[in-house]
């Protein structure tokens, strides 16, 4: 029988000990998720980050083993709910889903943001590309985008268009397409891209850049789809034109909507959701959803979808400036 000394058994239980410690990370990681995760939307229900956060939130649920709940906190252009991820525990269990305006455009509108999305948040799965298009009430004496400029330039500031607020995408679409033309609309900011549209629907207002919750009353005849404010074609609608190819040069105002995460999230948690979202945006049936909206899967790893958000951030940003847009 071999004897130990009172100095070796000491460092053989230190070392036990230790060796504990250091696997405690991993097998903390093999756990999650041992509970529900809360999925913060950023925006009103019935807009596009909302379909989507939905649209995927029940797949990821299944695939986890636990419930994703969805809680809507909408207001600032995304930051409230931005915020709330950005300050909650890096445990995992809060996640965001927004659109990526919230971290390469709204640092840009506002000069004193309550957290620093770059920073205080994580990139943890893209979902979507979202594409804009430009559409008007039916009762709108026009056809195609040339008599839409056309009708705009002889009714300087009698025309109205909505959108999801100060700096939105949509907003910055319109205002793209004003800086080329050199014409004037009448902006109304909504909170959120699914008030806008039921005004648009109501008739008080004339036009949207639609981020594809709309696209449904299109089909009805309820709107004219006059254009796509993207580098190409939607595949949805492949006979309608870009607003490059009726004349407005590097039209560009797609937004990637996707996860993000407080920073400081373990990476196998992020790693997981990861490659779990990849599976989802792979299946048909969730395929055939993203695009019957008008956007398109866009299954990517976390450095990539952050590096889009800073090129984003790059072109909006001078648009920002340029046209002296402020935030709500």
């Amino acid at each position: 029988m071999t004897r130990f000394n009172a100095p070796r058994r000491a460092a053989l239980a230190a070392a036990a000990l230790l060796s504990l410690g250091l696997g405690a990370p991993a097998a903390l990681a093999q756990a999650w998720p041992a509970k529900p995760i809360r999925l913060v939307v950023n925006f009103p229900p019935g807009g596009a980050a909302d379909q989507l956060a939905r649209m995927v939130g029940q797949p990821l649920s299944e695939a986890l083993g636990q419930p994703v709940v969805i809680e809507n906190r909408a207001g600032a252009n995304g930051n409230i709910g931005g915020e709330v991820v950005a300050k909650s525990p890096a445990d995992g269990y809060t996640l965001l889903m927004s659109s990526g305006g919230m971290v390469s455009i709204n640092p840009h509108l506002y000069p004193k943001m309550p957290f620093d999305p770059a920073k205080d948040l994580v990139p943890v799965a893209a979902i979507a590309r979202v594409l804009v298009y430009l559409e008007v009430k039916p009762s709108l004496p026009v056809k195609n985008v040339q008599e839409f400029l056309a009708y705009l330039k002889a009714n300087p500031g009698k025309l109205s268009f909505g959108s999801p607020g100060n700096g939105s995408s949509p907003h910055l679409a319109a205002e793209m397409m004003k800086a080329q033309t050199n014409l004037y609309a009448v902006h109304v900011p909504y909170r959120g891209a699914a008030p806008a549209m039921q005004d648009l629907l109501g008739g008080q207002i004339d036009f949207m850049f639609d981020p594809g919750i709309g696209l449904q009353h299109v089909k009805s005849g309820k709107l004219k789809l006059l254009a796509v404010g993207s580098p190409k074609r939607s595949p949805l609608f492949p006979d309608v034109p870009t607003l490059e190819e009726a004349g407005l040069k590097n039209f560009d105002a797609d937004t990637w909507f996707g996860f993000y995460a407080p920073s400081g999230t373990p990476a196998e948690v992020i790693t997981r959701v990861n490659r779990e979202v990849n599976k989802i945006l792979g299946t048909p049936a969730i395929r055939e959803r993203i695009t019957a909206i008008g956007g398109v899967p866009a299954p990517m790893v976390p450095a990539d979808f952050g590096a889009r958000a800073s090129i984003d951030g790059v072109r909006f940003g001078a648009l920002i400036r340029a046209r002296n847009i402020k935030g709500d």
